[in-house]
């Protein structure tokens, strides 16, 4: 396989100067621990969603410290509906660890934050990277449909990264650190705002000239099946109501549980799964509350 270096860094990067949104941790202005923030944020969720939660958690605690000296519960109550509440508790833990660690500040190193609670290869490459411009491969699936769109010529990446993809993603590294760190964020845009999913817009693509896909006739992606997020009756969404009865009390008990979802069984379950999840605790019989 033969990747196009040059002619994709250099029509990618001129069309990042000129369309790069302004968000809040992009920018000389955006600490480490802002962009951390937003990584965790990001996974699965939209920008449009996380804004306004980034910005009223970056107020109320503008330093790991800040958040790491608040209990797990408030992490919880302020992740709000962003979905997957986990991710707060992982992050309280890896503020915690970033105090224990790093004396509060957000560690520049891959090794050092892939050893954080909560971060996998991805988001220790994306901070390394949108923080402090280090080079890295950063695979998200934005990156990862512009790259098997224009390099491999197929509709879609696999449904997980193969070696393949993380070496031909590797190869396409600009040498020079900052510039192949402006190429991972500015490959993330493009898939996001041009070369997306559903409806790419190819007409304004800037590297439409080089897209392999395109110049194969826009073949129909023909690999593993690709699974859908149902949401209406599942668990996530039981969990969910259960969840947001509890952000906004101290507490909760069982009339507004069941209230909340009659299927008793599910109710059951996913109540017992938040509480091993760490998502709620079990004050007395019959009622609950986020973790202290």
């Amino acid at each position: 396989m033969t990747v196009p270096g040059s002619a994709l860094h250099d029509a990618v990067l001129d069309w990042y100067d000129d369309h790069a949104r302004e968000l809040p941790w992009r920018g000389a202005a955006a600490t480490p621990w802002s962009v951390m923030v937003s990584e965790f944020m990001l996974q699965q969720t939209p920008v449009a969603r996380v804004l306004p939660v980034h910005a009223a958690w970056l107020e109320r605690w503008p330093t790991p410290a800040a958040l790491a000296a608040e209990p797990t519960g408030e992490a919880v109550r302020m992740w709000g509906r962003l979905g997957y509440p986990r991710r707060a508790l992982r992050l309280h833990a890896a503020a915690t660890a970033i105090v224990e660690r790093h004396d509060g500040e957000v560690p520049a190193g891959y090794d050092d934050l892939l050893a954080l609670p909560g971060v996998g290869d991805y988001t220790a490459a994306a901070i390394a990277s949108f923080a402090f411009g280090r080079r890295h491969v950063v695979l998200d699936t934005n990156v990862r449909r512009v790259l098997a769109r224009a390099v491999d010529g197929t509709e879609l990446p696999a449904p997980a990264p193969t070696r393949r993809e993380r070496d031909m993603a590797t190869a396409l590294l600009h040498e020079d650190e900052a510039t192949a760190a402006t190429w991972a964020v500015a490959t993330m845009e493009l898939g996001a705002l041009v070369c997306t999913a559903r409806q790419p817009s190819c007409d304004v693509c800037p590297i439409a000239a080089e897209c392999r896909w395109r110049a194969a006739g826009f073949p129909a992606y023909d690999g593993p099946p690709r699974r859908g997020q149902a949401w209406a009756g599942t668990d996530r969404q039981c969990r969910g109501r259960i969840l947001a009865l509890a952000r906004e009390a101290d507490s909760v008990g069982v009339a507004q549980v069941e209230a909340a979802w009659p299927d008793a069984e599910q109710r059951e379950r996913c109540l017992a799964g938040l509480v091993a999840d760490g998502l709620l605790t079990q004050i007395t019989p019959g009622r609950w509350a986020l973790p202290g």
